[in-house]
């Protein structure tokens, strides 16, 4: 691999199309993607930036059949929801595509094609599982039970989500079909296999060349080598997918883990065609460094499986690094899309529009990269109010507000410089290539951090000189420091671009230039003299505290419904005979006074006519209902009960209530008015 690339390749993890992106997506490895594209891009560099949906697999047949539509109509839904969102967020990729596209299916089935003639597969017969009930042999995904490694009982038949091992369906202890609920049965089937194994070396040998791959990244796949690679089924018994592309394979796909990487391929090659280049320059030149961005669950298939493919091949580039985050947790809980309990991506747009570099800043600055991280409301308004507002817009504003008011917005010369102006001009030349250096090790949390410091470096500078006073005494010298001002602020609007897109636009539409290029970054002269700059106009607002209490309750509303769910209905009581329930006297009566019953928080206290005379019952609703609105209601209650004294009054039966999962009372009604004393059979 060329040390100075001529170009780069970089990809984002092919995401299912079965559900919207949440904060945890993004920084897995949308974002970090996305920033170090920018950069690149800011730097002058050619670069293709692919991603799109995968829209294979078990998971989109799942979500296909519990919405009722076909997976077809599920990932087209999904696929247009979350290119807009990623695009409404400032995810900049060169084209998001498709894997359900015919093209991407040729270029699967060539590749297979391709590997199959050069004799790369072992065809086997093996035990697979099978659901006898649904009559289909069983996919990973299709498939849970206990994982061997470390007892989760809801394993997946590919990998254990809970402690990231690696299994296949049979490996897993007391299995049971998604599908019917039942223990599947071995039953023989005939696949296509990589022989992993016996590519073990060749594959060692590509990843122990790369030392400088992240801990997680480099720890994961050791281990895999460590315990010995087993050859690897390519194909699957399915309908949704792609079509093996040999004889013998009727009833067969891809595997989605074959066939997924290679849509970075077929995608580079829709946008080469429609932008006039020639994708082989981006996958199979040695002048093109490939750099995959993944989450921590993807590793071992960008690490191994999808390398050792391109190596069985024998036309690709290797990535050169595969930057893999791990999880992103949310208030206190690990994000899951099936209890909904997630930040998603297009609701957050939805409810804050302007405020897209606020998330971006917040993810940003506590990204995942080393270790598991965790978004709370409180700490995106922290980042908001006290960096965001505090230190970057405060010196933007600052620098325009004041060049605006002495100068008419024209940019004064610089005067004879003091050691002061000669030290912060140093600094300033310097923190870009402190954050240049971090980008190229993708330590992005390092290079935010230090894109910052040219913000407080700014704002020492005006702090210490205090222009607001000087003009008074020495105007020539304020000249000198508000030129200095200027070259901080066009600093940060190209260093701030990678992360804060939004925001760069803005202080660059305030300096009344165009987007510029790294280069002109920590220049003390990259705004010329006597150049007009626009109006102040403010970056970011102070986010209050009842907007992050509305959200944290929202998700508070959002925990309290995954309890009630998970709540099961009561077991039957122990059955009776009719003559047993013929002893109730159920009966309808009027409530013709109610009160409260004092120094009891639960009871009230009732007068019904029960059509022969009027009676007290005392009721344990006063939660769920005010006296006042039970005057006139018709109730049913067993009339036989034996009275009963309750803090110091008898009641004379018992209103009947249902009680619903979250434990509140709801009365039991005729659906009509009745006459009192009717009786309930």
């Amino acid at each position: 691999m060329s040390k100075n690339p001529k170009r780069y390749t970089v990809t984002a993890a092919l995401i299912y199309a079965n559900g919207p992106i949440h904060i945890g997506h993004l920084a897995g490895c949308y974002l970090p993607a996305d920033i170090y594209v920018r950069y690149l891009r800011a730097k002058g560099k050619d670069v293709a930036f692919i991603s799109g949906t995968d829209e294979h697999g078990v998971p989109i047949t799942i979500r296909a059949k519990k919405d009722g539509i076909t997976p077809q109509e599920l990932v087209d839904k999904y696929h247009a929801q979350i290119k807009k969102s990623f695009a409404d967020f400032g995810i900049g990729f060169d084209i998001y595509s498709q894997t359900s596209k015919p093209k991407h299916h040729q270029v699967s089935q060539d590749f297979f094609k391709k590997l199959y003639d050069q004799g790369n597969f072992v065809e086997e017969e093996t035990e697979q599982l099978y659901d006898e009930t649904a009559g289909q042999f069983l996919a990973d995904r299709y498939v849970i039970g206990t994982c061997p490694k470390c007892g989760n009982e809801n394993a997946y038949g590919d990998q254990c989500e809970k402690c990231g091992t690696a299994l296949s369906p049979t490996e897993l202890i007391n299995p049971r079909s998604t599908l019917s609920g039942s223990a599947p049965v071995k039953k023989v089937t005939k696949n296509w296999y990589l022989p992993l194994d016996k590519m073990q070396p060749e594959i060692e040998k590509y990843v122990y060349s790369h030392p400088e791959w992240k801990t997680n990244v480099a720890g994961q796949c050791k281990s895999w080598l460590n315990d010995g690679l087993k050859p690897r089924a390519m194909t699957r018994d399915l309908d949704w997918g792609i079509k093996v592309p040999v004889e013998g394979a009727d009833g067969k796909v891809l595997y989605v883990w074959f066939d997924a990487p290679i849509g970075y391929i077929t995608f580079t090659q829709e946008w080469a065609e429609a932008n006039g280049k020639n994708w082989k320059d981006y996958w199979q030149s040695e002048d093109t460094q490939l750099v995959h961005f993944i989450g921590k669950d993807n590793i071992v298939f960008h690490c191994i499986i999808f390398p050792a493919m391109l190596m069985a091949h024998g036309d690709y580039t290797l990535a050169e690094n595969v930057p893999a985050n791990e999880f992103m947790n949310l208030e206190g809980d690990k994000i899951s899309t099936s209890r909904n309990w997630a930040v998603w991506l297009h609701e957050y747009l939805e409810e804050f529009p302007g405020k897209e570099d606020v998330l971006r800043y917040a993810l940003a600055a506590n990204a995942p990269e080393t270790k598991d991280s965790e978004f709370t409301w409180k700490d995106w308004q922290t980042r908001n109010n006290s960096e965001l507002v505090a230190i970057l817009g405060n010196f933007v504003n600052r620098t325009m507000v004041l060049t605006n008011k002495y100068y008419e917005g024209v940019v004064p010369a610089k005067g004879e410089l003091t050691d002061f102006d000669k030290e912060t001009l140093d600094a300033l030349a310097q923190l870009p290539c402190d954050v240049s250096k971090s980008m190229k090790n993708y330590k992005f949390r390092d290079a935010l951090s230090q894109m910052m410091e040219i913000a407080r470096l700014g704002n020492k500078y005006l702090a210490d000189t205090e222009p607001w006073k000087l003009i008074k005494t020495d105007e020539e010298r304020v000249k000198t420091i508000m030129n200095i001002a200027v070259q901080i602020t066009s600093t940060l609007g190209i260093a701030c671009e990678p992360f804060l897109p939004f925001t760069a636009a803005k202080i660059n539409a305030m300096l009344n230039i165009e987007k510029r290029e790294w280069m002109y970054a920590g220049k003390p002269d990259a705004i010329a003299d006597g150049h007009q700059i626009g109006k102040a106009e403010l970056l970011f607002e102070k986010i209050e505290d009842s907007v992050v209490e509305a959200q944290v309750n929202k998700l508070l509303e959002t925990k309290k419904m995954n309890e009630l769910e998970g709540k099961a209905i009561p077991e039957l009581k122990e059955e009776i005979v009719f003559d047993d329930f013929m002893k109730l006297d159920i009966r309808v009566g009027t409530i013709l006074e109610a009160e409260p019953i004092k120094k009891s928080k639960k009871l009230l206290k009732f007068l019904i006519d029960d059509g022969m005379e009027k009676r007290t019952i005392l009721s344990g609703i006063a939660e769920y209902y005010n006296p006042e609105e039970m005057v006139g209601k018709q109730v049913t209650f067993i009339a036989n009960l034996a009275p009963r004294k309750m803090m110091g009054v008898m009641s004379e039966g018992m209103i009947l209530m249902a009680e619903d999962k979250d434990g509140s009372l709801a009365l039991i009604q005729p659906n009509k008015s009745v006459w009192n004393g009717a009786g309930v059979s």
